[in-house]
């Protein structure tokens, strides 16, 4: 089995500062990743989860997931993404766009 904090860390290390700490006595860890404008996501680990392969694949998928959402990428995007095959891959961050003109009434 591969060292869950090595397939967090070599997930997200390229685009973000991966932090991860002791929360509880169970065994319960804090993922904090962040960038130069501050945090981006945090998410609480269990053991359990750290633990299963496959589900620590959802959780990192899960908190690619947010994370895109955040950048404003669409659904069939980030689908895609999670989809090919690529566990370790995350989405950049799209181009800015102007907001949408706001009609009055």
């Amino acid at each position: 089995m591969d060292n869950p904090f090595q397939v967090i860390t070599d997930t997200f290390a390229p685009k973000y500062r991966v932090n991860l700490s002791i929360q509880r006595l169970d065994g319960s860890i804090m993922l904090t990743l962040s960038d130069d404008d501050g945090v981006v996501a945090k998410r609480m680990i269990s053991a359990a989860q750290r633990n299963d392969p496959q589900r620590l694949k959802r959780l990192v998928q899960s908190v690619q997931f947010g994370i895109a959402i955040e950048q404003g990428h669409s659904a069939m995007e980030i689908l895609a993404v999670m989809t090919d095959g690529d566990n370790h891959k995350v989405l950049q961050r799209p181009p800015n766009r102007q907001p949408p003109l706001a009609a009055g009434i």
